[in-house]
C-alpha cells in the first residue's frame, strides 16, 4: 500500500469535508473515536412486510398525506437561523403538508434533561447521552431492529438497547492533523508525512525555513491536548485494539505498545522545539486565526474543528487534514459517531418526525459539510477523492464494541487510575516534562502510567 498516494488524495479530500461546533470548547464534540458506548442486545421488532424497518413505514405514504407541526430541536445555535433555514425550506417542499420549527439549546444535555419527564421535548431531538440507556424506550421511538440497521448505518450501535436502534449518529468524524498547506511548500515539504519520523522531519522544515510554528498544542486552554486520544487507533493500525485489545493489558504503556508510541511523538515534538514557544500563553480562538493567517503549520484535532479554522481568516484554501502520521501497516482513520438523531415516544407526528430524519441524514449534506465527517448511512455515497483513497488503501472503520461482559471496563479502569485518557492534565505533565518544566524524561511519564494503570487493573479485574 502506497501511504504517500493515499494521504496525498486525502488532502484533496479533507478541503472539501466542513467541519462546524458552535463554540470554542469542542473538547468533547461528541466525537470521541476511541470511546466505548456499545451495548449489548436481545430481544429486538421486526421489519414489516414491506421490507422496510420500523421508522421507515411513512414511506409507503403519499408526501402529501404526512402532515404535521414539527418541533426540531438542535444544539447548532452558530446555524440554526441559516443553514438549517435552507434544510426547512428543502423539507417543506418535499412534504408541503408539514411545518418545521427549531428549538436550539446553547446547553443541549442540561437544557433537554428537564423536560424529559415532561413529555415535552420536541418531535425530533438528539438521544441525551445523560438518559441511561434501559430507559431510552420508555422516552423515543424504535427506528428498528440492531441486526437490520447495522447493515444500513455506521454507529447505531451506541444508543441501542434489547436489540432495537433508537438513534442514527447525525455524522461520523475522526481525528487527524489540521494543516496549513501553504506553509508547507513554503517550507519545502513535498509530500505530505505519513510516518512519524517523516512528520518530525516535516515539523523541522517548518522551523528552519518560516516564521511559522510547526505544530501548536494549545497547552494553555489544555481541553485540545486530549483530542491526541482519538487518533490511538491510528497508531495502532487495528480497530480492535482500544476496546478489545487493551482490556487484557495491565501495563498498556510500555514501549512498543500503542499509546506509548503515540504519546512519543507529542513529547518529541515539544522535546525537539517544534511547538510554541511558551506554552503557558497559548490560546484557542486565537490559534484559529493564527494558522489560517500562516502563523500555525499544524494542530492535532478532531475533524469537526476544520471549518472553524478555514473560516477564522481569508486564507481558508489553505487549511487542510491529513491522516495522523502512524507506522503501522495499516492506514486507519477511526471513526466515532457524532450525537444521535431521535424522535419522541410522545410525537403527535411521528410520520413526519421519521421523515425529518431521514431527510436530514440521506439528503442535507449535514454530516460533511456542518459536522465534518461522513454520513452514517452506507447508501451516502463517499465523495470522490475520499473513494478515490479508500481504492488505493485507506480504510474509515467503526471500533470492534468491547466483549459484552467487558462494557464499561475501559472507562472503569482509567476513571480508578486517574490516568485520563479523554481528559489532559496528564498531557500537560508529558509537555511541562518534554520542554523540562519537570524533572521527569518520557519513560518516567509512561512508568507513571503503567502504575497506576496496573493498580487499578488488578483492583477492578481480579
Amino acid at each position: 500500500m502506497n501511504k504517500k498516494l493515499i494521504t496525498l488524495l486525502l488532502s484533496v479530500l479533507m478541503v472539501l469535508f466542513l467541519a462546524a461546533c458552535g463554540s470554542g470548547d469542542d473538547s468533547a464534540a461528541d466525537t470521541d473515536a476511541n470511546k466505548d458506548d456499545s451495548n449489548g442486545t436481545e430481544e429486538t421488532v421486526d421489519e414489516t412486510d414491506s421490507g422496510l424497518l420500523p421508522y421507515e413505514q411513512w414511506k409507503e405514504l403519499d408526501p402529501e398525506e404526512i402532515e404535521g407541526d414539527l418541533v426540531v430541536i438542535t444544539h447548532r445555535t452558530d446555524i440554526v437561523d441559516s443553514v438549517y433555514q435552507d434544510y426547512k425550506a428543502e423539507f417543506e417542499a418535499l412534504y408541503p403538508n408539514v411545518t418545521v420549527e427549531f428549538e436550539a439549546l446553547a446547553d443541549y444535555g442540561g437544557e433537554i434533561m428537564p423536560r424529559i419527564n415532561t413529555e415535552d421535548f420536541g418531535d425530533v431531538q438528539y438521544l441525551p447521552i445523560q438518559v441511561p440507556i434501559e430507559d431510552i424506550p420508555n422516552f423515543f421511538e424504535p427506528f428498528g431492529p440492531i441486526e437490520e440497521m447495522n447493515e444500513r448505518y455506521l454507529g447505531v450501535e451506541e444508543r441501542a438497547t434489547g436489540g432495537t436502534v433508537y438513534g442514527i449518529p447525525i455524522a461520523l468524524t475522526y481525528t487527524g492533523v489540521i494543516y496549513n498547506q501553504a506553509v508547507f511548500e513554503e517550507a519545502g515539504v513535498e509530500e505530505l508525512p505519513t510516518t512519524q519520523e517523516e512528520f518530525l522531519a516535516a515539523l523541522q522544515l517548518v522551523k528552519d525555513n518560516t516564521d511559522a510554528i510547526p505544530m501548536y498544542t494549545n497547552y494553555g486552554d489544555a481541553w485540545p491536548l486530549a483530542q491526541w486520544e482519538g487518533a490511538v487507533t491510528s497508531t495502532a493500525g487495528s480497530e480492535d485494539y482500544y476496546n478489545v485489545d487493551i482490556l487484557d493489558d495491565p501495563r498498556p504503556f510500555e514501549a512498543g505498545d500503542p499509546h506509548y508510541e503515540h504519546y512519543k511523538l507529542m513529547y518529541e515534538v515539544a522535546e525537539r522545539g517544534l511547538i510554541e514557544a511558551d506554552p503557558l500563553t497559548t490560546d484557542w480562538e486565537s490559534s484559529k486565526v493564527m494558522m489560517n493567517n500562516g502563523e500555525i503549520a499544524t494542530m492535532v484535532l478532531g475533524s469537526w474543528a476544520l471549518e472553524q479554522i478555514q473560516d477564522a481568516g481569508p486564507n481558508g484554501d489553505d487549511i487542510a487534514i491529513m491522516a495522523f502520521p502512524s507506522d503501522a501497516e495499516r492506514t486507519l482513520f477511526s471513526m466515532g459517531a457524532d450525537m444521535n438523531i431521535s424522535v419522541s415516544k410522545f410525537s403527535d407526528n411521528k410520520d413526519a418526525a421519521f421523515a425529518w430524519v431521514d431527510y436530514f441524514i440521506h439528503k442535507s449534506g449535514y454530516s460533511v459539510e456542518q459536522a465534518g465527517g461522513i454520513s452514517a448511512s452506507v447508501d451516502v455515497p463517499l465523495p470522490d477523492a475520499l473513494a478515490e483513497a479508500e481504492e488505493a488503501g485507506a480504510e474509515f472503520v467503526m471500533l470492534t464494541p468491547s466483549p459484552e461482559d467487558k462494557l464499561g471496563l475501559l472507562d472503569e479502569i482509567d476513571k480508578e487510575a486517574e490516568v485520563g485518557l479523554w481528559m489532559e492534565d496528564e498531557k500537560q505533565i508529558l509537555i511541562e516534562a518534554a520542554i523540562g518544566n519537570r524533572d521527569m524524561s518520557f519513560d518516567d511519564v509512561m512508568n507513571r502510567w503503567n502504575d497506576a494503570w496496573e493498580e487499578a487493573y488488578n483492583k477492578i479485574v481480579e
